[in-house]
């Protein structure tokens, strides 16, 4: 009998209980609440049920298992249901676990693969795990549209100041990481059956390495604008003139120094681009003109500064109006257009309403107001805007897709990463923080976050925060873009990086099965 005995029996008594309820458990590992042992611990235990079936057992208790992760680890997007009537509030969470009933498909395929691959022996299992979850990741990045929220590895961050374990993500990849947890849960598994406690405290070791930031300084002065703007007023348009003086006032110039400003996405709610049919500014356009509200903003930021902002532009088909794009627009202080960014990865539900013909006739509508679609962009982009550097742009969600931020062949100095997070939560915006610095630790490039409601934030090329406001806080940060580290192993390979780690690792597997390590 091992030590794990009784535990053991009570889960095997009720093994799809247990493993739902350690998916659950898992996902208390991310932010806001950093259970991180929790999350091991649950990971090894979901070792010892997978151990003791095949691998049509090991798919269904992995899906369960992946139920109750998502179901814990998205709450947040239940709230954005609150902040729309077209659809009721009650079914945010409904739509959450529904979500979750699609998205545990992908763990369950990494159970079902590694015991597929392993059927003997605890090390081969181990091996397979970590292979098969760092392509079941992979794969959740990108099928269907993807949706890579809350990867496995970010539980591995630290403090703000001290990116922990997640610091070695340049030669992983975030889903070679994911992979690497996976492997220290099955290293806690092992040791504890075996009754060495002794060994099962080292695969929590590594998390505790107070790896830290960069500390040099940046040159470029940066002002990243929050006006704290409650998601229920956010599209009154009774509001916007309100909602534009808050932030302009939070922009105001301190000296004569050349400066970048930022503002969050939703920033402007004016149609800055020219040639649109006539009608199409009187609602929303300063003074119903573009050029107007542009000369408007160049004088909120003062000479010699550059805005970036988010807002929306229009698509037409000679005067009919066919769609629109989340964009952010580059302006300087004549108001004069320097470049502009359209968002690729677009929301499901959120800016589009995919399947429109058949969803819409049965009541299902999107959760931003509007029965026009966004359209998606053509993906990253760098924009040269001379002395105010290169800038590599993703809105909102677009920074949580791994491999995907920047344009390789064009390398930015920064990334900028607007948002509105109003829609999020209190959940929402720790974890949207968190994949952020992911992404900047990755790609060893720094991000500014400017976002209506918090988390905005300054985060250096490895992945330390520099300065932050909190969330439901109105503020302003002065201060410098940190400068970029050189290309990271992984900004060369991209993510044919973690899934070389994924093949390593199969092979590992087979050889472990072959010599029948237990």
């Amino acid at each position: 009998m091992t030590v794990l005995s009784r535990p053991a029996a009570l889960a095997l008594a009720h093994p799809r209980v247990a493993a739902l309820a350690l998916g659950a458990v898992a996902a208390l590992g991310f932010r806001p609440l950093m259970l991180w042992p929790l999350t091991l611990a649950a990971m090894a235990a979901m070792f010892a049920l997978v151990a003791q079936g095949g691998w049509k057992r090991a798919a269904g208790l992995g899906w369960l298992f992946g139920v109750g992760h998502f179901t814990i680890g998205n709450t947040w997007i239940a709230t954005a249901f609150g902040f729309q009537a077209a659809m009721p509030a009650w079914l945010g969470m409904i739509a959450v676990v529904l979500l979750s009933f699609y998205l545990a498909v992908f763990p369950a395929l990494s159970f079902a693969a590694a015991r597929a691959l392993a059927p003997n022996g605890k090390v081969a299992l181990v091996y397979a795990a970590g292979a098969c979850w760092i392509v079941a990741e992979w794969l959740r990045g990108w099928v269907c549209t993807g949706f890579p929220w809350n990867p496995l590895g970010a539980v591995t961050l630290g403090t703000y100041a001290h990116p922990g374990l997640a610091r070695i993500v340049p030669w992983l990849g975030t889903y070679a990481l994911s992979g690497l947890v996976a492997l220290l849960a099955g290293g806690l598994w092992i040791a504890v059956a075996r009754g060495k406690w002794t060994l099962a405290i080292l695969p929590l070791l590594p998390f505790l390495l107070p790896l830290g930031g960069d500390s040099r300084p940046g040159t470029l002065p940066v002002t990243l604008v929050q006006p704290d703007i409650a998601q229920e007023t956010l599209d009154d348009p009774a509001r916007y003139e309100e909602h534009f003086q808050r932030t302009a006032a939070l922009s105001a110039p301190k000296d004569a120094r050349q400066r970048l400003v930022l503002w969050p996405e939703s920033g402007v709610p004016d149609y800055l681009r020219p040639g649109y049919p006539h009608g199409a500014y009187d609602a929303t356009t300063f003074g119903g003109d573009p050029a107007a509200a542009r000369a408007r903003l160049g004088r909120v930021i003062g000479p010699g500064s550059l805005l970036m902002t988010g807002t929306v532009d229009l698509a037409f088909a000679g005067d009919r109006l066919t769609g629109a794009r989340n964009v952010v627009t580059a302006l300087d202080a004549s108001g004069a257009i320097m470049g502009g960014y359209a968002k690729a990865h677009l929301v499901p539900y959120g800016e589009y309403l995919p399947m429109r013909t058949l969803l819409e006739p049965i009541g299902l509508s999107r959760l931003v107001p509007g029965s026009i679609d966004f359209l998606p962009g053509p993906g990253p982009q760098t924009l040269d805007l001379g002395p105010w550097g290169r800038a590599g742009i993703q809105v909102c969600y677009e920074i949580v897709f791994s491999g995907q931020v920047v344009d390789r062949a064009n390398r930015p100095d920064y990334l900028f990463n607007p948002s509105n997070d109003g829609w999020f939560g209190a959940w929402g915006p720790p974890q949207h923080l968190a994949q952020a610095r992911l992404r900047a630790i990755e790609e060893g490039m720094p991000i500014l976050r400017a976002t209506t409601t918090g988390i905005s934030a300054v985060i250096d090329a490895k992945g330390a925060v520099r300065r932050y406001l909190p969330s439901g806080l109105p503020g302003r940060i002065d201060t410098t873009v940190p400068p970029p580290a050189p290309p990271t192993l992984f900004a060369r390979l991209g993510n044919a990086l973690p899934l070389a780690w994924a093949a390593l690792l199969a092979v590992l597997s087979l050889v472990a099965s072959r010599r029948r390590l237990g």
